[in-house]
């Protein structure tokens, strides 16, 4: 059918099914991020983008991929925009209560660290840093608590795919999401009690993580009066 030029879509991890004909090899696409290492070994020569909710690709635009989940709404709409127009893809925003995913997937990406390595001491110290990632100078006090010496500790780097110092980064801004999310505190307090003392930084850090400044992100995924238990 594509040889007849049909268009070929996929959400989620239809990628996966999709990505067995070849016709994405040498193009960009994007999946569940839950399935991004997954979708990577199965088909290294796909660039996927998995913070993104749509991609188009192909010389006709004839290879369209969502992300995660309900991006196929986003999909969808981009269809009938394109098929239709986009006044009648805004129609059925309003009639169904739909969102445009604009901000992107990265806000709701948990960040989990690399443990299928092979490196027990390294291990052992990243176990170690998800519960204490907001002491003063955490890289050095889980060096110190290590059996490495400095240099060799380099290893974290190979093993996790991501510097320790960036690790904790990406942890303390894990935490504080979830501090956005299930209270009303103030950003400035959040980011100081996930570890970083200097507020601008925090705020600078956790857009760049997540593309959505700290309050806005509170007012988007705070958990509703109605569902707190």
């Amino acid at each position: 059918m594509h040889d007849h030029g049909a268009v070929l879509c996929s959400a989620c991890s239809g990628i996966f099914l999709l990505a067995e004909t070849g016709l994405f090899d040498g193009k960009d696409a994007t999946v569940h991020f839950a399935y991004a290492r997954q979708f990577m070994a199965a088909h290294p020569a796909v660039t996927i983008h998995p913070k993104r909710v749509l991609v188009i690709a192909g010389p006709r635009e004839d290879l369209v991929s969502s992300g995660a989940s309900t991006t196929w709404h986003d999909m969808v709409l981009y269809l009938i925009a394109r098929h239709a127009g986009a006044t009648d893809a805004q129609a059925l925003v309003r009639l169904f209560a739909l969102q445009w995913h604009q901000d992107g997937l990265a806000p709701y990406i948990t960040f989990e660290g690399k443990s299928d390595h092979g490196d027990a001491e390294i291990e052992a110290a990243r176990r170690w840093l998800a519960t204490y990632f907001s002491v003063a100078r955490p890289v050095d006090e889980m060096i110190r608590r290590s059996a490495l010496a400095e240099r060799t500790f380099r290893r974290f780097t190979a093993a996790t795919g991501i510097a320790p110092i960036a690790y904790v980064q990406r942890l303390r801004v894990e935490d504080a999401k979830r501090r956005l999310e299930r209270t009303d505190d103030p950003v400035d307090e959040i980011g100081w009690r996930v570890g970083d003392e200097e507020a601008a930084f925090f705020r600078r850090l956790f857009k760049r993580t997540t593309g959505m400044a700290p309050g806005a992100y509170g007012k988007r995924f705070r958990i509703p009066d109605f569902a707190r238990t």
